[in-house]
């Protein structure tokens, strides 16, 4: 039997498919030839615009999976049985997580551990990717981060995703589990929600181009990210599965911007001044916000052969072409 499971089809189950990063690696586990499993918190409830959006709705099977109950994740991976598992779900907003510190909290953390007790417990050989961020570093004083800088975690998010991130190291040492976590920065696209600062300023210039009177209100524009496009990180979460042995990785461009760069160049795309139409406001400064935010991803470069083609400049430009083609429809 032995040459004969080279052409079993393997199976990804994507926790959290339905927002961006998991619209993105649906897609391209499919054109690798996966059978591609995706969960959502409630299945019947939500809308998949995103995989509508992407033309890969009907290409998916989809699962409900509540994240913070053991039952219900021993369940679908029961089920399922896949090859390999990524762990996109939870709450994805440090703002919200303010407002929200339990909800994000347990949708985070607690989410991650019962997925790898889960596993532990069904002694599956399941492979496992869990996504981290750049926000466990918190402020690294101008030092670029990479895998072995200390976490100062600085929201209820970056908490959450902390613990999730320890989590995945612990059962990896303990019980020789392959699980792996991508820390990745920054990284953008068309599919991103509305409260993201980077769709928010894209669309407002889009609309201001089209005509709107709109001021557009931003907090701390001063802030330093690095920013990415999203289509190309879930590439690296794939090759971080593929690896002999089971290791964590920085995911990023290594390049640093401030806001302010981002939104000039939004507005130069569309022949605006910027003067005219933005200013900060006080009220949308964060409790604590991270000042200056930059990545070392040599690594990834080094053992994945990962390496970011577009950077600040390209995601500003790609988001603004692609939000002028839904004026045109």
């Amino acid at each position: 039997m032995g040459h004969m499971t080279k052409n079993i089809k393997k199976t990804a189950l994507i926790l959290g498919v339905s927002g961006q990063d998991g619209s993105y690696l649906a897609e391209s586990l499919l054109t690798k030839g996966y059978r591609v499993v995706g969960s959502s918190r409630d299945a019947q409830m939500s809308s998949f615009s995103n995989l509508k959006r992407l033309h890969i709705y009907d290409r998916i099977e989809l699962k409900s999976i509540s994240l913070n109950d053991f039952r219900s994740v021993l369940q679908v991976l029961e089920k399922v049985r896949p090859d390999e598992v990524y762990n996109l779900a939870g709450q994805t907003s440090v703002g919200l997580s303010f407002e929200q510190p339990v909800e994000s909290f347990e949708s985070i953390s607690i989410g991650t551990l019962n997925l790898l007790e889960a596993i532990r417990f069904l002694n599956i050989p399941i492979r496992i990717y869990n996504a981290g961020s750049s926000e466990c570093f918190g402020n690294t004083e101008g030092i670029s981060a990479n895998e072995e800088t200390p976490f100062r975690p600085r929201s209820p998010y970056a908490v959450a995703k902390a613990a999730a991130f320890w989590h995945m190291a612990n059962y990896r040492e303990a019980y020789g589990l392959f699980a792996c976590s991508g820390l990745l920065f920054n990284h953008e696209s068309p599919l991103r929600p509305e409260r993201f600062v980077t769709r928010k300023i894209v669309n407002a210039a889009c609309r201001i181009a089209k005509g709107s009177s709109e001021v557009l209100e931003l907090g701390n524009i001063e802030v330093e990210r690095d920013w990415g496009w999203a289509p190309e990180y879930i590439e690296a979460m794939w090759r971080i599965l593929q690896q002999e042995t089971p290791e964590d990785f920085v995911i990023a461009t290594g390049e640093t911007n401030k806001l302010a760069d981002f939104v000039r160049e939004v507005f130069d795309a569309l022949d605006l001044n910027l003067h005219d139409h933005v200013r900060t406001t006080e009220i949308l400064f964060r409790p604590t916000d991270i000042l200056t935010v930059k990545a070392d991803p040599s690594k990834a470069h080094k053992k994945l052969g990962w390496k970011a083609q577009y950077k600040m400049k390209d995601v500003a430009r790609k988001m603004v072409g692609e939000e002028l083609k839904t004026f045109e429809n």
